[in-house]
């Protein structure tokens, strides 16, 4: 089977260039399907595509060939859920960028709205944000989505699960009826195509071909435990692990709140993330902990999206994810993890 480079791809040298420095060799699936759509034609796709398979770059690649000059507003709105992964996703299209051109501003809940208001008013190509801070600067009139050429969903689906349906349709309302509509989701739920029947007109659907599950590179190990009886069985994991280094998932807030607590008071190093924390606390918080200052981070899984975290030892499912996508995606968070335990 012949393999398809970058080059094939329709992207033009300088791109080509920025590629060769991040050390991409050759496209993942999703980016060999998307990337020729968004370079050339007009058609708006809905890609299935679970995260870590490089559908940043599938999107990213395409709009920093696209942007490369000030048209004095913005022309491209990627919508992400997480405050976490609005940066990542800026972070990683910058690093794309060979020019002056595109800027980006990420805006997204907990970080000061005036510095935000700054950086719209110097001017800026992209804008990363979260729903809800995005409605926030349409509302007071710091962003305009008028003249987009450009609107991207990153991880649709966990904004629907999120709830932030009612602010996703209020910023369509807003944007640039004739924008190309790009939409990423690890699922195609009802909703997802509600959305696309509502506000995208004609779209292709693509997804990689369904191949056989890699087996899992970190070791699987699980405790059936009571539930009065899980922190005990966590405190036990943690004391019979000198070299313990891990994310704890929670199913949710008040549980990470809960178990941070507890080992907390037992003298362990932990703290908990989630979405009901401020953004400049949760910064703290990951600086601690990727600086090993912290040991223990406690997390739904909502909130650990984006989040890379290098030499964990250890991966625990205090509560198991609802699903087998996310169930996997947790246990392998950079690929590194040793081992994962599940509670049950």
């Amino acid at each position: 089977m012949e393999t398809i480079s970058f080059e094939d791809l329709g992207l033009d040298s300088a791109t080509l260039a920025a590629i060769e420095a991040k050390g991409f060799e050759t496209p993942s699936p999703i980016q060999v399907l998307a990337i020729p759509r968004l370079i050339d034609g007009d058609a708006n796709v809905i890609a299935k595509a679970r995260t870590g398979t490089g559908k940043t770059a599938a999107f990213g690649l395409p709009l920093v060939q696209k942007i490369r000059s000030d048209s004095g507003f913005p022309q491209a709105l990627v919508l992400t859920p997480t405050r976490e992964l609005a940066l990542q996703v800026c972070k990683e299209i910058e690093s794309l960028a060979t020019g002056r051109f595109p800027r980006l501003t990420s805006v997204y809940g907990g970080q000061s709205m005036s510095e935000q208001l700054r950086a719209l008013k110097r001017g800026t190509e992209i804008v990363v944000g979260t729903p809800g801070r995005v409605k926030d600067h349409l509302d007071r009139g710091s962003l305009k989505l008028e003249n987009i050429s450009y609107f991207i969903l990153d991880e649709a689906d966990e904004m629907l699960d999120m709830g932030f349906i009612d602010d996703i349709e209020f910023i369509f309302s807003k944007a640039n009826p004739k924008s190309r509509i790009l939409l990423f989701s690890a699922t195609m739920p009802p909703q997802i195509l509600k959305i696309a029947s509502k506000f995208m007109g004609d779209y292709e659907i693509v997804e990689e071909e369904e191949r056989p599950e890699e087996p899992l590179l970190t070791e699987q190990r699980y405790w059936v435990v009571r539930e009065s009886e899980k922190i005990e069985a966590l405190v036990r994991l943690i004391d019979i692990s000198p070299d313990f280094y891990g994310l704890v998932f929670t199913q949710t807030k008040a549980d990470a709140d809960s178990i941070s607590r507890q080992l907390d008071e037992r003298g362990y190093e932990a703290a908990a993330l989630h979405g009901d924390i401020a953004q400049n606390q949760r910064e703290k918080i990951l600086y601690r902990f990727r600086n090993k200052k912290t040991r223990i981070l406690v997390a739904t899984d909502v909130a650990a999206r984006g989040i890379d975290i290098e030499g964990l030892t250890h991966v625990v499912n205090y509560a198991l994810p609802y699903d087998g996508p996310t169930f996997t995606e947790l246990d392998e968070q950079d690929g590194q993890v040793q081992r994962a335990w599940h509670l049950l």
